[in-house]
């Protein structure tokens, strides 16, 4: 089987989203999977839709009242009409089968009245098929208001607390379903989400992106260079609003702004130092700090914007990474995936893409992805997958709409990219290309 997946972060006012599926040349199935952002449950749009379901049949009521009597009034002169008619078709009769009780004239004019009177024959047919039909209709209406009232009777007969529950349930079954549909590889990016503008210039700002959590919080932590304030923000309609937030005060500063939330700790690099910190939040300490060695660090392989960014940490599916170089890569992007309790390096990969050549970067599914630059008309233009240890050029555009990116990182529980652009706090969705193999394959 053949997926093509779409993780999307609409709005706060979008609700489900939903499931199409298609065929490919080749008989293939791709599935799109348009999945709502977790915890925005809002009461169930069929109660709305109830109501104003309600109203249309209140007017529609209220047309075919007023539609009735003016039929009933037009039919009555029909109906007289008729009368009318056959009087002087009787007439005519009389007058035909005696032909002196009229003289030429009269017989003439009463003639011509009688010409004048047969268009309405048809008019009074569909006069009286307009009536039943009239008739017909509002007898459905009448029965369907009673449908709709015991339909809005029984949705109110739930507990809205309860039904709430259930949403929130299907919510993380979904999540759930979704990450079992497995990874993909990256085709394409939505236009950008602005989430909030806040802060100067160069900043990150993430969620917990272990999987699966229940975690809500956010965190943002303005500039790239000594900062030691991290503000958490206890939801996303929270940071969206600037409220409800508390300040924690790292030990040691920080540098550049590759850092990550992972299972409720930060992950970040100490300033002027190729030691990374692992940061609880809860405990407020210092769980472990090792030395990422033969690292650069203070500028020394930046990304092309600068900003100390020489250390960038980041997870996906796969767990936790840091992507950097040193001076026996000579300055190439280099991937080493860590051990997230100990800070020990499992694995690296030496990509061969030069790290000052790239704008930002990111993983997804055990995959870097680079972008070209940090401006204006960037676009993710290299791809390495560790799980082959091989790489391909690609051409996945994107709007960078405030055009400085400082910061461009993955969250797999969201299946977004949260960026950091010249102040601005900006998500994109992304599409995922995937194939699942089947017993049958």
């Amino acid at each position: 089987l053949t997926f093509q997946f779409s993780a999307l972060y609409p709005s706060p006012e979008e609700g489900w989203q939903i499931y199409s599926s298609a065929q490919d040349a080749d008989g293939k199935c791709i599935c799109t999977v348009v999945a709502p952002a977790q915890n925005m449950c809002n009461r169930d749009p069929r109660s709305r839709q109830l109501r104003q379901l309600m109203e249309k049949v209140q007017n529609i009521t209220q047309s075919m009242e007023v539609l009735d009597l003016r039929t009933y009034r037009d039919l009555q002169y029909v109906r007289d009409t008729e009368n009318l008619m056959k009087t002087v078709d009787g007439k005519l009769k009389t007058a035909s089968e005696n032909a002196r009780s009229l003289n030429p004239k009269s017989f003439q004019e009463l003639k011509d009245k009688v010409t004048q009177l047969l268009p309405l024959l048809p008019v009074l047919e569909q006069y009286k098929a307009d009536a039943r039909m009239i008739l017909r209709l509002r007898e459905e209406v009448r029965n369907l208001s009673l449908v709709l009232m015991a339909i809005q009777e029984e949705m109110g007969a739930y507990d809205y607390e309860e039904l709430r529950q259930r949403v929130l349930l299907l919510e993380t079954r979904l999540h759930s379903c979704m990450q079992k549909l497995g990874c993909g590889k990256l085709t394409g990016v939505s236009n950008p989400i602005t989430v909030r503008a806040s802060g100067s210039r160069f900043g990150s700002w993430m969620t917990d992106t272990m999987i699966p959590s229940s975690d809500n919080r956010v965190w943002s932590m303005d500039g790239y260079f000594k900062g030691r304030r991290v503000l958490e923000y206890r939801t996303m309609n929270d940071f969206m609003k600037g409220q409800n937030f508390v300040q924690h005060l790292l030990p040691h500063p920080w540098a550049g702004t590759g850092h990550v939330v992972y299972n409720g700790s930060l992950y970040y690099n100490k300033y002027q130092s190729n030691i990374i910190i692992k940061y609880h939040f809860r405990s407020r300490s210092i769980l472990v700090q090792r030395s990422l060695s033969g690292a650069g660090y203070n500028n020394t392989f930046p990304y092309s914007w600068g900003g100390s960014s020489d250390i960038d940490l980041m997870a996906d599916e796969n767990g936790l990474w840091a992507v950097y170089t040193t001076i026996p890569n000579a300055g190439n992007i280099v991937i080493s995936r860590l051990e997230p309790q100990s800070l020990e390096v499992l694995q690296t990969w030496d990509t061969g893409f030069p790290k000052r050549s790239a704008g930002e970067s990111f993983m997804i599914c055990g995959t870097l992805y680079v972008t070209n630059s940090h401006l204006a008309g960037a676009k993710i233009y290299f791809a390495y997958y560790t799980n082959t240890s091989t790489y391909e050029y690609t051409d996945i555009p994107f709007h960078n709409q405030y055009s400085h990116i400082s910061m461009m990182d993955y969250n797999p529980r969201e299946r977004v990219l949260f960026t950091w652009n010249n102040g601005h706090q900006v998500l994109y969705n992304v599409t995922l290309f995937q194939v699942i193999k089947t017993s049958e394959d």
